[in-house]
Parts: structure tokens; C-alpha cells; sequence
């Protein structure tokens, strides 16, 4: 990991340190469109290089109207798309890549179906790294939860920075850990020391008044 040939462009990509999960939740029902627009846009010229968009309660004809929004509004080779979950429509979508959690398509079956040139990502463990999830053809492994978390269900309890670290010790230095779940602008710095590559930030980011300046505000902070 990462799997070798992912996402050749004409510039070279590497993973950020903050990776935005904006959940279908945060999106108003009125003046949905507009709303996904500006907030691409404005997120587009805070640098955002790699973006998640989850919506596991949406028609599909939901998730494909805001796809095309975010792709309009998010273009070119330097900005990865990732879709939760949804390995058939990542392509009908224009989207970089998906991300399957335990219970989702196995990482091997979505990079079968998406090939080398997109972005794999999934679960890789919480106490400890699942049983041979390194050997999995994936570009990143999400870890976690790092805090409590009410941006998405999970029974597990948090791992906390010291959980990083000894995942970070059991994947060796090369693997991408995503540390995912509870991460906030308080414990962000403590996570990356301990190991993890990039943060997976939700409500921190998008529950505020200005997303984009958040974001910026991350960045500043953490470097790119």
C-alpha cells in the first residue's frame, strides 16, 4: 500500500493531511443545488485536494444529482472524489474512488471492479488491524473511532491517540491510516503525531457557519 498505480496524473497527487467527509445530512432540502455549489466552489479555492460524500439514505437519483454538482464545482485531476460506499456508481458519478466499510463490498471486489486507476479505501481496524486487511488492495485504511462520535453509529469504543499509535506499529510506516471518527481541531495534532496520515473530519468542518474557512483554519494549523 498504496495500491501502485493509483490515479496517474499529470502532476503527482499524495494524500492530504485533512480529508473532508461531508455527510448528506448537513445538505439543506431547499435550494439543495445551490447550496452544493457554492459549498464546492468555496471548498475547491480552500484547497480541498481529496472529499468524501456520504449519503446512505438518499434515492439514487438523489446521489447522482449531487455528484454532478460536486464534480462541476470540484474539477480537475487534483481534486479526489471518494463515494461512501457505492462501488456502482463511482463511475456513472465521475468520482476518484470509494471507500467500503466492514459490512460493504470487500476492498478486493471494488478494486476489481474500479481497477488501478481509482482510489480504494477501507476499514483496516479499531484495538488492532483486522487480519490481513494489509495485504488488502487498498490505498488507506481507516482506524478508529478516535473520540466519541455522533457523525456516524459505531458501538466500538474510541481508541483515542494512544490507539493510533499502536496501530501505527502494527502497520509498519508505509500503510495510509486515516484516522476517522471524533477527530476534532482540539486532539488533531496528538493524532498525527501518533501516527495516523491524514484526518477524517465530518461535523468539525461542516457543522460550522463556514466550512470552506474552516478548512482553512485546519490547514493553517496542521500543514497541507
Amino acid at each position: 500500500m498504496p495500491y501502485p498505480d493509483v490515479m496517474p496524473t499529470a502532476t503527482p497527487w499524495t494524500f492530504p493531511k485533512i480529508y473532508p467527509i461531508l455527510d448528506a445530512s448537513v445538505i439543506p432540502a431547499q435550494k439543495r443545488g445551490e447550496f452544493l455549489l457554492r459549498l464546492g466552489s468555496e471548498l475547491a479555492e480552500a484547497d480541498v485536494t481529496l472529499l468524501e460524500y456520504r449519503n446512505k439514505t438518499g434515492p439514487v437519483t438523489e446521489l447522482i444529482a449531487d455528484a454532478a454538482i460536486l464534480r462541476a464545482s470540484m474539477p480537475g485531476p487534483e481534486i479526489k472524489l471518494i463515494l461512501d460506499d457505492r462501488v456502482d456508481l463511482v463511475e456513472i458519478m465521475g468520482f476518484d474512488g470509494v471507500h467500503v466499510d466492514a459490512g460493504d463490498l470487500a476492498p478486493a471486489a471494488a478494486r476489481q471492479i474500479l481497477g488501478p486507476g481509482h482510489i480504494v479505501g477501507t476499514f483496516g481496524g479499531s484495538e488492532a488491524l483486522l487480519p490481513g486487511i494489509l495485504d488488502a488492495p487498498a490505498d488507506y485504511l481507516s482506524i478508529g473511532p478516535i473520540a466519541p462520535t455522533q457523525t456516524k453509529e459505531t458501538s466500538t469504543p474510541p481508541i483515542g491517540s494512544e490507539g493510533v499509535r499502536r496501530l501505527r506499529e502494527q502497520a509498519g510506516p508505509e500503510a495510509v491510516l486515516v484516522a476517522a471518527g471524533g477527530v476534532n481541531f482540539q486532539n488533531a495534532r496528538a493524532v498525527l503525531d501518533a501516527g495516523a496520515s491524514l484526518l477524517a473530519v465530518s461535523a468539525a468542518i461542516f457543522r460550522t457557519p463556514d466550512p470552506a474557512a474552516e478548512f482553512r483554519r485546519w490547514r493553517q494549523a496542521l500543514g497541507r
